[in-house]
């Protein structure tokens, strides 16, 4: 038996045991569970903030209107504003939303020959020295 059957044998009874329990929304639950735990470390964010800004009625402001507004990049970007702003003032704030945070991952964008990429990449990256490419169409 393959290495892949011994797989499949471990995953496909509790794939199909979890899409009997919950059908086709256990796709849009494990969604759910992600983003929510992001809400969640938002919303604990936010009431620190908060409780702490010396102007918590500029902050209120920006949520309801990003709230309203949810795509508006402006929006966005007067919450960042506020929040830049009640952190500014308050070092011993930054720590404790500091250790809030999830921790940050090895940085892997350094050193010669590497490559970051910021989103989707549909062409060819290459490195090294003496790299040939072939593009068949």
């Amino acid at each position: 038996m393959s290495d892949l059957e011994v797989m499949l044998g471990q995953i496909v009874p509790a794939a199909g045991a979890a899409v009997a329990a919950y059908g086709a929304a256990v796709l849009r639950q494990a969604e759910d569970e992600a983003a929510g735990a992001t809400v969640r470390l938002g919303r604990r964010i936010l009431a620190r903030l908060r409780g702490r800004a010396a102007d918590p009625a500029a902050l209120d402001g920006a949520v309801a209107d990003l709230a309203a507004e949810p795509d508006d990049p402006d929006a966005l970007a007067a919450l960042r504003f506020q929040i830049r702003r009640a952190l500014a003032a308050d070092p011993a704030l930054v720590q404790e939303i500091a250790a809030l945070l999830p921790a940050a991952g090895p940085d892997r964008n350094g050193g010669a020959g590497s490559v970051a990429v910021g989103g989707d990449v549909s062409g060819i990256v290459s490195v090294g020295d003496g790299a040939t490419n072939i593009v068949r169409r």
